[in-house]
């Protein structure tokens, strides 16, 4: 059978002009494979992690971050009992030992992104999704469990891609840095590219995604990238105080930011408040009153 990589334009958005896409052919070959490897893998690592104590299940490659392989149903208490708030799953459908509802009884947030094995990459949308979703957890004081099948490759590009964004890591620095606490983790070339191309995104460019919600399954309009080009048009002139804003020293900026985290911690607070149940005898001495 004879595979070929192709160039393709670059369209919504996509980081990388002209870079090469695998032929489907190719994508089913792998696919195959994958799924004819799954368990044979699968009990291979659980065998190693039971008579290896340096082959653990998960590390812990940050205060808020968990990396690893798949979990079991019989993990989660577990996961919960750590601090995990959220989980984000790299795999296929058939890869997944774990449903969404299980997560949610014990209060946890799940992102799924399906991504092929081995030699594929989550998708530049889907990885800044799990960035902020990650993020979002921090922020929150929640630490998020990041899987694939082994955590190797799928789970350790979004792993990478965060610490790139939100630690202000070079790509290598992130990859020594992961690796010397979980030596087993290795990418495709396609997982380095994507993690360098996180490291390359310009300034002007903002990935803001959408509020992730349990009851909806996030779609192709989760994301909105705004760049330089989107700005032109607007006249200074229209704005009598427009050249005021250049005069604005740092120390204004930075009160801006750290209200703007403020801000984002709010829903945390509020979910701590409800979460507390007060009755309304106690909210009408203190004088609360909703309307």
């Amino acid at each position: 059978m004879y595979i070929e990589e192709i160039k393709e334009e670059q369209v919504c958005g996509d980081l990388c002009e002209g870079r090469l896409v695998v032929w489907d052919a190719k994508r089913v070959f792998v696919g195959v494979g994958a799924r004819a490897l799954f368990y044979p893998t699968l009990l291979y690592n659980v065998v190693r992690n039971k008579i290896q104590s340096e082959f653990r299940w998960w590390d812990r490659v940050d205060e808020f971050v968990l990396l690893g392989a798949v979990p079991f149903p019989t993990d989660v208490p577990r996961l919960k009992a750590l601090g995990v708030g959220g989980v984000v799953t790299l795999n296929e459908p058939y890869e997944t030992l774990v449903e969404t509802s299980l997560y949610h009884v014990h209060g946890i947030q799940h992102l799924v992104i399906p991504t092929r094995d081995y030699l594929f990459a989550p998708l530049y949308e889907d990885i800044c999704q799990a960035v902020e979703f990650i993020h979002g957890n921090a922020l929150c004081g929640k630490t998020t469990y990041v899987h694939c099948k082994a955590g190797r490759g799928r789970s350790t590009t979004i792993v990478l891609c965060y610490l790139v964004k939100h630690k202000q890591m070079t790509p290598e620095d992130a990859y020594k840095y992961v690796r010397s606490i979980r030596p087993r983790v290795l990418l495709a070339s396609s997982q380095w590219q994507t993690t360098t191309n996180m490291n390359n995104l310009p300034s002007t460019t903002l990935c803001v995604p959408s509020k992730v919600d349990d009851s909806e399954d996030l779609d192709d309009n989760s994301l909105v990238l705004i760049t330089e080009s989107d700005l032109e048009g607007y006249e200074e002139d229209q704005d009598e105080g427009w050249d005021m804003l250049s005069d604005v020293n740092f120390a204004t900026c930075k009160t801006q930011f750290t209200r703007q985290a403020a801000i984002a911690k709010l829903p945390c607070l509020w979910q701590k408040v409800s979460n507390k149940k007060l009755g309304s005898s106690i909210s009408s001495r203190l004088g609360i009153h909703a309307y």
